[in-house]
């Protein structure tokens, strides 16, 4: 009864930590599923950054492309206003100069007017008979009607000078008249174009501020999703620590279940002995019936010789005198607990002893020999053992078997079993961790 009521208790032990495990590795899933949710928005949050750094970088080129050629026009401007300046400038000297023209102009008309008055005043034609009849001299004569003509000819002269510089300065200040407006219409257009650029430059310094915006934003969600994939990798770092620990305590509590199994072994072991020694002694005073005591000793010694070869006794040490008083009548579950007073111990490739090390085959091998059961001693070749069945059908004591490896079920969904140099004899408490190839039954 005591030995029932320990196995039940480390199982329940055992299934409750493989269940606690189970649960742990679980919650590191959903916390990794979420890391790699967050991962992907990083991601995606990164790309729109590139995004819109690319475009704000197009932008700025534009932004610059337009203040170049808004100094261009500005630069035109601010030469067109000079120049339309030194037009001013020039059409008032020239105004000045065509009035001063004029007044020359009209000076000399008058000045000539005055002198033909007096000619035909003091000549006509009463002077000029005058003249004929009081000259001597016809030289004089001629000379005083020669100086008249030539009188008359400067004074015509001198009209036509003034009234071409008059003409000169009139056509000057009509082509600076041209020409400045030319350089108004000019100016005006650089205006209207000055104009059309400081709006374009507003609208793309606006864009420019937009995306600056957007980039914060975009910035300040990166680094929320950075900090939330640290503070996830944080609690995925923490759940493996809380998986660890509990594998441990999994392990020890295995391990004690081993220790509390293999006392009540022993117990029972030595309560059996005590019980077979109270059998085999017989009473001092044999009589007459000898004969009957001899066949009943006879047939009790067989029967019970039978029984008691037929009896297993653990001997903690998986000796082949253990091994070879079982003629194959073990239990799964015996198969199980025997094999976990092994865990902790070390893995040694081709080894034989689960004391001082073995590979897996070596590790199912030994186990069932104990038993008397001769199994393959190869992997490979014990999927072909006992007979096959389901996962789902999995009971205490078989035999899963992987590619290249196999295991003994405990149960559960739970294994115990000889994994790598690293961890040596060791409980798994997820069978299903790798492709289960077969699944054979000895018992």
């Amino acid at each position: 009864m005591k030995k029932k009521k320990v196995l039940v208790l480390g199982l329940a032990i055992m299934l409750g930590s493989a269940q606690m495990l189970t649960v742990s590795a679980d919650t590191i899933e959903e916390v990794q599923q979420q890391q790699q949710q967050t991962e992907g928005q990083l991601s995606q949050i990164e790309d729109s950054i590139n995004d819109l750094e690319d475009q704000k970088e197009q932008i700025t080129g534009e932004i610059d492309s337009l203040d170049g050629q808004l100094i261009t026009t500005i630069a035109s401007i601010n030469s067109l206003t000079d120049q339309i300046s030194d037009k001013e400038v020039q059409l008032e000297q020239t105004a000045a100069d065509l009035e001063e023209a004029e007044a020359d102009k009209q000076e000399q008309y008058e000045a000539m007017k005055k002198r033909i008055q007096y000619l035909y005043e003091k000549g006509g034609n009463a002077g000029w008979a005058t003249i004929l009849l009081e000259e001597k001299d016809i030289t004089e004569l001629l000379n005083q009607a020669e100086y008249t003509q030539k009188m008359y000819e400067y004074d015509r002269n001198c009209l036509e000078n003034y009234a071409a510089v008059v003409t000169q300065v009139s056509d000057l200040q009509s082509q600076l008249e041209g020409e400045k407006s030319e350089l108004e219409t000019m100016k005006s257009e650089q205006e209207g174009q000055q104009a059309y650029l400081e709006q374009m430059l507003e609208e793309k310094r606006a864009t420019s501020a937009d995306y600056d915006a957007q980039l914060a934003d975009a910035n300040a969600k990166a680094a929320e999703y950075q900090q939330l994939i640290e503070q996830q990798n944080a609690e995925i770092q923490k759940l493996i620590e809380e998986q660890e620990r509990q594998r441990k305590a999994a392990e020890e509590a295995a391990r004690q279940q081993a220790e509390a199994e293999e006392a009540a072994r022993q117990q029972a072991a030595q309560q059996n002995n005590q019980n077979n020694q109270s059998n085999n002694t017989t009473p001092s005073n044999n009589g007459g019936g000898s004969n009957g005591g001899s066949s009943n000793d006879g047939g009790g010694s067989n029967g019970g010789g039978s029984s008691n070869d037929d009896t297993y006794v653990p001997d903690n040490g998986g000796s082949s005198g253990g091994s070879s008083s079982n003629t194959g009548s073990a239990t799964g579950q015996a198969i199980v607990d025997y094999a976990l007073q092994f865990v902790g111990n070390p893995y040694v490739w081709g080894g034989n002893s689960l004391t001082n090390g073995t590979d897996c085959s070596g590790f199912v091998h030994l186990v069932y020999a104990h038993f008397g059961y001769s199994v393959s001693r190869q992997s490979a070749a014990l999927r072909s053992d006992g007979y096959g069945v389901s996962y789902a059908e999995a009971q205490p004591g078989d035999i899963i078997c992987y590619d290249g490896h196999v295991a003994i079920y405990m149960g559960g969904g739970a294994i115990v079993h000889a994994s790598d140099e690293k961890s040596g004899i060791k409980v798994s408490y997820n069978a299903a961790y790798r492709p289960i190839l077969a699944v054979r039954r000895i018992v």
